[in-house]
């Protein structure tokens, strides 16, 4: 499953990426964030590994971020692999007049196990509905400084 989400932040890039650059900042914007560990390389390098541990109301969710690569201010590329789930994602970061910046995310979600295929075979707005919501979550956070780490 590919689908493309995109979002407009009323912020000059370099303020973006400083803001999206900084795992400390995830909890603000990573709905479930509960914490994250470095597991090998250099944070932020290409083939640096990152597990992320999320609470999705009762269920837990653990991810390993790769990063694929990394090009900042202008694109981020990782995968991130939970059970019978990867996902490839590549983000682009476009520097728009009056000091606004695009953020397009393309996103390619590969399953293994037929429940997990049946589930994106049934739901996929359920997937780009989230990633919105992560994008969305981010604006909120850089542009007005809400954090979704406050909310009960």
């Amino acid at each position: 499953m590919k689908y493309t989400t995109e979002i407009v932040i009323n912020l000059p890039r370099e303020e973006v990426i400083k803001k999206l650059d900084s795992p400390e900042n995830m909890k603000h914007w990573q709905r479930g964030l509960i914490k994250y560990e470095i597991l090998k390389g250099t944070p932020g390098k290409e083939g640096a590994q990152m597990k992320l541990e999320y609470k999705m109301g009762k269920r837990d969710m653990v991810l390993t971020e790769t990063i694929l690569k990394n090009k900042f201010p202008e694109e981020f590329h990782a995968t991130y692999d939970a059970k019978g789930v990867h996902n490839i994602q590549q983000n682009y970061f476009t520097e728009l007049e009056n000091g606004k910046t695009k953020w397009i995310s393309k996103s390619e979600f590969q399953f293994a196990g037929f429940g997990m295929k049946l589930m994106g075979f049934l739901m996929p707005g359920a997937f780009k509905k989230q990633s919105l919501k992560y994008l969305t979550d981010f604006k909120n956070f850089a542009e007005k400084g809400t954090s979704v780490s406050e909310e009960s």
